[in-house]
């Protein structure tokens, strides 16, 4: 792998050599122009275009209208050639959230590695993959990088779509001089790449003759002109949309890096359509803050067969949120024996149940429960503070599957002998198990067990325990 990896280095540095001793592909004495081919490849490719994907191709020009105004902009700015701003037609159909079967997001398609080697960052709240700004930066920062290595933007451009390293073993291991034709090196690459650079080319004589292909591309969308506000707290878009009184799909295109449809907890500059930065600072004290759903987790230890898609449906969760809450790469990796982190949402209709239940039932009979869609063993035994084995137990299981309908014992009744001398106790705001006990002289572990309560059970203000009469 070393010796590769030499060997790879070896190749960039002989082709920048090649490339400064002014063998550059040039266009009309530009060096910085893309060469317009039209071939039996690209033909092949405008072709599916007028066919099976004419509806994706015209509605993917409408949205370009959104965005294309600042990447060209950007471009120009940056010295890069200016049909590179038709680039995410071919990559997400421009597309925001566009993510791909390799996890590539956004625009422009960023794999998390190389988003993050291009400054991109990505956490719980914000994936700038999705930013436009951002990421049309980001892209403009790697072409300029392959274009320094390669030299030529047709092979640049087959490169930005299966990486830099896969074109360089290409060439070094079947001697390409890409710089005479890139065609010649087009022959050998992966069969998705293969097609990358002629649907590139093909939708760029579509745009600039759509008559002579037969398309009528109509009026593409209008550009999203906004403006930036600080925001200092946590809140809703849905709630700023409504403050706003417009569509929160509007608020939510523009800030499309915000992965949950939040601001994140540290100060943040929101985009506001143009004209509505002044409303929002006048109301954003009115806006309510968002209080996340306390999020629970389950522990489980991988058997052979078993998948993610698999464990995401047992828990009732995603294999995405799965992957994150583990720092998995790959969804199709598991070991067998390795332990998982479950994520699942609290304050389900589950939990809310519950709770109730919790502060209503009387303690001396057994409590029940109907399973709902969506529930499973796991999560009644964290709702109701107990655990899989004892539900078991209690109804006779054996094995974890639930029906809807079915009803449950989640806990058995407390024996009357035990609740003998003791009188009702409602719950007050700050009152805990520990201080309870103590205020009754009771021994901390009678007062859990006529209670049917563990030591890390919570009780709430209002609800009916058990204490002793003395």
């Amino acid at each position: 792998l070393i010796q590769q990896k030499e060997e790879i280095r070896f190749v960039i540095c002989k082709r920048m050599l090649e490339i400064y001793a002014s063998q550059r592909t040039v266009v009309n004495g530009n060096h910085n122009a893309i060469p317009m081919v039209m071939n039996e490849h690209v033909e092949k490719e405008i072709k599916r275009f007028q066919g099976r994907e004419r509806k994706f191709f015209l509605e993917s020009y409408k949205r370009s209208g959104r965005f294309r105004p600042y990447i060209l902009k950007a471009l120009k700015e940056a010295g890069l050639p200016e049909e590179l701003s038709w680039l995410p037609l071919i990559e997400s159909g421009f597309k925001v959230r566009a993510l791909s079967r390799a996890r590539a997001l956004g625009l422009w398609q960023f794999i998390p590695s190389t988003g993050y080697k291009f400054g991109l960052t990505r956490d719980r709240w914000v994936d700038e993959r999705m930013d436009v700004v951002k990421s049309t930066q980001a892209a403009i920062a790697y072409m300029k990088e392959l274009h320094n290595i390669f030299g030529d933007w047709s092979t640049v451009l087959a490169a930005y779509n299966c990486g830099e390293f896969r074109v360089l073993r290409l060439i070094r291991n079947q001697n390409i001089n890409y710089l005479d034709d890139f065609w010649d090196l087009f022959r050998q690459l992966p069969r998705e790449t293969a097609a990358y650079v002629p649907r590139f080319l093909a939708a760029w004589y579509i745009i600039n003759e759509p008559e002579k292909f037969g398309f009528d591309l109509g009026v593409s969308d209008l550009p999203l002109d906004y403006e930036l506000v600080e925001v200092s707290k946590q809140i809703r878009l849905t709630d700023v949309a409504k403050s706003l009184d417009i569509p929160k799909t509007e608020l939510q295109l523009l800030n499309s890096e915000l992965r949950h449809k939040v601001t994140p907890p540290q100060t943040y500059k929101l985009k506001v359509p143009e004209g509505k930065g002044s409303v929002l600072m006048a109301k954003l004290d009115d806006i309510p803050v968002y209080v996340p759903s306390r999020t629970y987790y389950a522990y489980h230890r991988v058997r052979k067969g078993q998948t993610l898609s698999q464990l995401a449906h047992r828990y009732h969760t995603s294999i995405r949120a799965i992957m994150e809450a583990n720092n998995l790469r790959r969804a199709n990796y598991l070991r067998v024996g390795q332990r998982l982190k479950i994520p699942a949402r609290g304050e389900s209709r589950t939990y809310v149940l519950a709770r109730q239940a919790a502060q209503s039932n009387d303690t001396s009979k057994p409590l029940h429960h109907r399973v709902k869609r969506g529930d499973s063993l796991w999560l009644l035994a964290r709702a109701y503070k107990t655990n899989i084995r004892e539900i078991m137990r209690l109804n006779n299981l054996r094995s974890t599957r639930l029906h809807v309908g079915q009803v449950l014992i989640v806990r058995e009744g407390v024996d009357g002998k035990m609740l003998e001398g003791t009188r009702n106790y409602q719950v007050r705001k700050g009152d805990s198990p520990y201080q309870i006990a103590m205020l009754h002289n009771m021994e901390l572990g009678r007062f859990l067990r006529i209670n049917q309560l563990t030591p890390r059970s919570k009780i709430y203000p209002g609800q009916t325990l058990f204490v002793d009469a003395k």
